[in-house]
C-alpha cells in the first residue's frame, strides 16, 4: 500500500446518544488495517451534548481529534474536517449510517488502487419514499451534469490527497456531494463505486425531509446554472 495515514472525517450533528459507540467501533476496526489512521470529528450546529461527547472522545482516544464548528451544514462540516485532516488518504462519511464493514472496505479499495476515488453506492433504502426520492435526484444530476455514477450522496467517499481539486470544494450544504462527483468527472479522476447493501442507522433522526429534498432538487439545478456561467469565464482566463 502506498499510503501512510488515512484521515476519516465524521461530521456530527445531534448525535450525542450514539457517537461514542460508533467512534470506538471505528477505532477498533481501523486499528486492524495495514495503514495508520486518524478520526476527525466535526460537531456542528448541535443542540444536544454532541460537542462534549466529541471532546471526551478526543481526550481519551489517541487517534481521535475534534474540530468543532458553531454553524451547522453537511458541506461546511465536511470541508472543515478535510482542511484539518493530516492524512495522504482522505475519507468522509455519514457516521449515523456507515457500518464498520462499509468504511473499511472503501478504505481498502482506495489503498489498493492508488490515484482512484472510491465512493459508496447504496443499493437499499429503508422506505419506498426514500428510494423514489433518491432515484429522482440521481436522475436529475445525471442529466444536468452528464454523470455516469449513481447514488451521488453515497458515503463513504475516499480519495488521495493528490486529487487536489477535491480539497477546494465550495458548498456548505448537501450539494457538496454533487459538487464532489462533478469535480471528479471534470478533472478526469478515476472513480470506483462500491455497492453497499446495509441500511442500518445507528441512531438519531435523518435530517432529510420533503422540504430539504426539494431544496436539493432546486439546488442541483442552480448549481448547473452557476457552472454554465463559470465555464465561459474559465475558458477565457
Amino acid at each position: 500500500m502506498s499510503h501512510d495515514l488515512v484521515s476519516v472525517v465524521l461530521p456530527v450533528h445531534n448525535q450525542a446518544d450514539h457517537v461514542a459507540d460508533v467512534v470506538r467501533e471505528y477505532v477498533d476496526a481501523l486499528a486492524r488495517l495495514p495503514i495508520a489512521h486518524e478520526i476527525v470529528l466535526v460537531p456542528n450546529g448541535s443542540r444536544d451534548a454532541s460537542d462534549a461527547r466529541c471532546a471526551e472522545l478526543a481526550a481519551t482516544l489517541p487517534s481521535v481529534r475534534s474540530v468543532p464548528l458553531e454553524r451547522g451544514g453537511w458541506g461546511r462540516a465536511v470541508r472543515h474536517g478535510l482542511a484539518a485532516a493530516r492524512g495522504d488518504l482522505l475519507c468522509y462519511t455519514n457516521s449515523a449510517r456507515t457500518t464498520v464493514r462499509d468504511l473499511t472496505l472503501a478504505i481498502l479499495y482506495a489503498s489498493t488502487f492508488p490515484g482512484t476515488v472510491v465512493k459508496a453506492n447504496r443499493k437499499i433504502r429503508e422506505h419506498w419514499s426514500r428510494r423514489l426520492g433518491s432515484l429522482l435526484y440521481n436522475l436529475e444530476c445525471r442529466a444536468l451534469f452528464d454523470l455516469s455514477c449513481w447514488d451521488i450522496n453515497g458515503t463513504p467517499k475516499v480519495f488521495p490527497r493528490s486529487c487536489a481539486r477535491l480539497l477546494a470544494l465550495t458548498r456548505d450544504d448537501d450539494l457538496i456531494d454533487a459538487e464532489f462527483v462533478l469535480v471528479c468527472r471534470r478533472a478526469s479522476y478515476p472513480l470506483l463505486e462500491v455497492p453497499i447493501f446495509s441500511s442500518r442507522r445507528f441512531g438519531g433522526r435523518s435530517t432529510t425531509t420533503l422540504r430539504s429534498a426539494v431544496r436539493m432538487y432546486w439546488g442541483a439545478y442552480r448549481l448547473r446554472r452557476e457552472q454554465r456561467i463559470a465555464e465561459p469565464a474559465a475558458a477565457t482566463a
